[in-house]
C-alpha cells in the first residue's frame, strides 16, 4: 500500500527510535542502525515471504541484545532504530538507491518498486530523521555540557554472503580517521582466538554509511564501526559472551586513546 498522502506509522505503531541510559556516565556512546525488522502495517511484509524477514537483509541479528549488554555494563548511552532496514535503510543517505533497495542480496523487495518521491519522502520523515535528529539532539547536549563523546556503531554481519562464506569473526571499521580502529584491531588479534577483519567485510565510506560519516566524522569524535558475525550472537549465550568481550576491550581501547592524545 502506497504511503502517498497518508502518514507511513499508525499511531500505536512503535517511535522508530528507542535510547538506553541518555544520561550515562561513560564516555561511549553506542548506536545500533539495524536493531529492530519492525515493518509498517501499511507496508504488509512489502511483498517478502515471512521467513526472509528473519534473516539478515531485515536486521543485524544479534546486535541489539549485544549493544544493551555493553550499554549497562557500562553505564554507556544506545540509541536504537527499531524498523527494518528493507523499509529504509538508517545508515544509507537517503539519496542512495540502496537506501530502500529493490534487491536485498539476492532477494528482491517487491515493496519497494517503483517508490514515488512522496513514498520516500514518507519513510525519511517518518522514521530515518525521527532517528538522526535524537543521536544529533543528544550529541549536541553532551558537547553543551563539555562532555567527551567515543561514538561506536555497531553492526552484525551475515557468514555466507551471495553464496561466498566469511571466515572472520569480528570487524572493525573506519574511513578517514583510523587512530581508534587501529587500536581495537590490535586489542581483538592479541586475543588469540578471533579472525579478525581490518576495514572488512566492509569499509566505511559516504556511499555505503551515514552515521560514522555525518555523526562522527562530522563533529570530529573519536569513532570505531564494530562488526560482529552474526551467527556468534545469535542466541543469549552469544550476545552476553561478545557484550562482554566488547565492553572490556572497548573500554581499553578508550584508555589507550586518552593516554596517546
Amino acid at each position: 500500500m502506497s504511503e502517498r498522502g497518508n502518514h507511513l506509522l499508525a499511531a500505536d505503531e512503535p517511535d522508530p527510535v528507542q535510547v538506553l541510559r541518555e544520561t550515562g556516565t561513560s564516555d561511549l556512546f553506542l548506536t545500533a542502525d539495524h536493531a529492530g525488522r519492525v515493518i509498517p502495517r501499511r507496508l504488509g511484509r512489502l511483498g517478502v515471504a515471512a521467513h526472509e524477514l528473519t534473516r539478515h537483509i531485515a536486521w543485524d541479528i544479534g546486535i541489539r541484545g549485544v549493544t544493551e549488554r555493553v550499554s549497562a555494563a557500562l553505564d554507556a548511552t544506545a540509541i536504537f532504530q527499531i524498523y527494518s532496514r528493507l523499509v529504509i535503510d538508517c545508515n544509507r543517505n537517503p539519496q542512495v538507491p540502496s537506501s530502500t533497495p529493490e534487491v536485498s542480496e539476492l532477494t528482491p523487495i517487491p515493496g519497494n518498486i517503483g517508490l514515488s518521491d512522496d513514498d520516500r519522502a514518507a519513510r525519511v520523515r517518518e522514521i530515518f530523521d525521527p532517528y538522526h535528529a535524537r543521536i544529533r539532539a543528544v550529541l549536541d547536549a553532551r558537547a553543551a555540557a563539555g562532555r567527551r563523546t567515543v561514538y561506536v556503531a555497531m553492526h552484525s554481519f551475515t557468514p555466507v554472503f551471495k553464496g561466498e562464506g566469511r571466515a572472520m569473526e569480528v570487524g572493525v571499521l573506519y574511513n578517514r580517521h583510523p587512530k581508534l580502529a587501529h587500536i581495537m584491531l590490535e586489542l581483538l588479534g592479541a586475543e588469540g582466538d578471533l579472525t579478525v577483519g581490518d576495514n572488512a567485510p566492509y569499509a566505511v565510506s559516504d556511499l555505503t554509511d551515514y552515521g560514522v560519516p555525518v555523526h562522527a566524522e562530522g563533529r570530529d569524535l573519536a569513532h570505531v564501526e564494530i562488526e560482529i558475525r552474526q551467527d556468534l550472537i545469535a542466541d543469549t549465550a552469544g550476545e552476553t559472551a561478545w557484550a562482554a568481550r566488547m565492553a572490556r576491550l572497548l573500554v581499553a581501547a578508550d584508555a589507550r586513546l586518552k593516554a596517546a592524545a
